[in-house]
């Protein structure tokens, strides 16, 4: 009975290496697939956004921006904004000034129209309407919203560029 007790131990400091080793190495190759999953996500284009259109932080901050331009609310809207945001192509049109150049301009019928449109990606924003990122000639207004720090922020609402600033 003692042989086998002795054959048995044997066994077991044998073999309890060789299975904390196959273990290991098993688990290792699980971390090489979530550095290739990594490496993917580095490798994505610098600047390319991912669609979010389904994420619920950015479906609250375009339903937060659709209220706030329905209701003419400046104060909410320019919580929203970008510190640069863009309101037109001529030099000047950005930051302050936005909400004169919109009245001026009588536009905001035209922005609440363009931000009840669906909202894609396009280079490192979400931009409506969907026109503006599949033809490189669309002529209409266009809004961009972006990522800043983590949250979204309205960045601009332009009519098309100039002619000749392509």
């Amino acid at each position: 009975m003692g042989r086998n007790l002795l054959t048995l131990g044997s066994i077991m400091r044998t073999t309890t290496p060789l299975l904390l080793s196959l273990l290991l190495a098993v688990s290792l190759a699980g971390c090489k697939t979530l550095d290739k999953k990594k490496d993917e996500q580095i490798q994505k284009p610098e600047g390319s956004l991912a669609d979010q259109s389904g994420d619920v932080s950015f479906q609250g901050f375009v339903s937060r921006l659709r209220k706030a331009v329905r209701a003419r609310d400046k104060r909410a809207l320019a919580s929203m904004m970008s510190m640069n945001f863009g309101y037109s192509w001529a030099p000047g049109g950005e930051g302050p000034g936005v909400f004169d150049y919109w009245d001026n301009h009588r536009l905001w019928p035209e922005l609440e129209q363009t931000l009840r449109q669906k909202f894609v990606p396009s280079g490192s924003y979400m931009v409506a309407p969907a026109a503006v990122a599949a033809d490189p000639d669309y002529s209409g207004y266009r809004a961009g919203l972006r990522l800043v720090n983590g949250s979204w922020r309205f960045a601009y609402f332009v009519s098309a560029p100039p002619a000749g600033s392509n």
